[in-house]
């Protein structure tokens, strides 16, 4: 069954931010598509969480934002990267444990970072980043340069308390702060009706007087029209704002994750249905915005950028033992 196309065109989205929205998802998913094979490889150790299903979230959000702002969130962080335009060499390279990472090989998939496109991590404990986004808010308050910041969370780091006591802080301090919480409907391989006795992750913050937004996290235009309004909401000084983006992991929790613990009817439902790369193809197509012959050209174009990252991490080399000793705090 082919995927129907949403109605998006009473919005105001012009038809080459469209097709952008379309390349940058594309761009996530022949990336993640590309380090799974390298894990199988054995190219890639340690952990590895794909994004792939949840593409529109950040591409979405992303688009809403203005160079300065800054963006941090957890382990499944690839598409984070890529969005805020870390180069996929550097990326592919840092997965692979090279010298060429954004990490100099030894941060991996969970721990890289780049302070010129301001995405502070990539962090490996879950929830511990959201208290560090509300630190990166207050600086930019403090500094009074009119930026915000980012901060994205899974549904099954919402029940961790540090997320509460960065909630209230946030909301004392009227901190300049988003706090995304990518609901993929499964924390690890437990499904949210199992772990959270209320599953509304957009009104967590309502004792604390924090607003919050329910947003379909599969539709890329819904999201980047929600993220305009969150972002106007907070750049104006008005405090922070929860935004639940209701999307789906396509794959496992991690590459380690048989994910055994939901139907494959289930999946294949949702990639149907609402594959958010899918869906806005089929919108681009009707609407005649691009032909067929337009979108393969551009998936060519992707999968050899990728292509060339994975060469450029193959051929990268490892960084030197004495490395261990560097980038170390006493």
């Amino acid at each position: 069954m082919a995927t129907k196309a949403k109605r998006k065109s009473k919005s105001k989205v012009s038809s080459d931010q469209l097709l952008e929205f379309y390349r940058s998802m594309l761009d996530i998913r022949r990336f993640e598509e590309k380090a799974g094979q390298l894990y199988g490889m054995g190219q890639i150790g340690g952990f590895c969480h794909l994004y792939i299903g949840q593409e529109a979230v950040v591409v979405g959000m992303q688009a809403a934002l203005e160079e300065g702002d800054s963006v941090i969130t957890s382990y499944r962080d690839h598409g984070h990267m890529l969005a805020c335009g870390m180069e996929p060499e550097g990326v592919m390279a840092e997965l692979t444990g090279r010298i060429g990472g954004y990490s100099k090989g030894k941060g991996g998939s969970m721990h890289m970072f780049s302070e010129e496109k301001g995405f502070y991590g990539g962090h490996g404990i879950v929830g511990a980043q959201i208290p560090l986004g509300a630190g990166i808010a207050f600086a930019h308050q403090y500094r009074n340069n009119g930026k915000i910041s980012v901060a994205y969370c899974g549904d099954g780091a919402v029940n961790q308390g540090q997320v509460y006591e960065t909630f209230n802080m946030a909301a004392l301090w009227s901190l300049p702060v988003i706090f995304v919480v990518e609901n993929n409907r499964y924390g690890m391989g437990t499904s949210i009706e199992r772990a959270s006795a209320k599953t509304d992750f957009s009104m967590r913050g309502q004792a604390y007087g924090i607003p919050g937004m329910k947003v379909d996290g599969m539709d890329v235009v819904e999201v980047y029209e929600a993220c305009q309004k969150a972002v106007s909401h907070v750049r104006s000084g008005k405090g922070p704002m929860v935004m639940e983006m209701m999307t789906y992991r396509y794959r496992g929790h991690s590459m380690s994750d048989p994910a055994k613990y939901r139907t494959k009817e289930e999946v294949q439902k949702v990639r149907t249905e609402q594959d958010p790369i899918e869906q806005l193809k089929a919108f681009l197509l009707e609407e005649k915005i691009a032909t067929e012959a337009d979108l393969k050209e551009i998936d060519k174009e992707i999968k050899a950028r990728v292509a060339k990252a994975a060469t450029f991490a193959q051929e990268s080399p490892e960084p030197p033992v004495e490395d261990l000793y560097t980038d170390v705090y006493a």
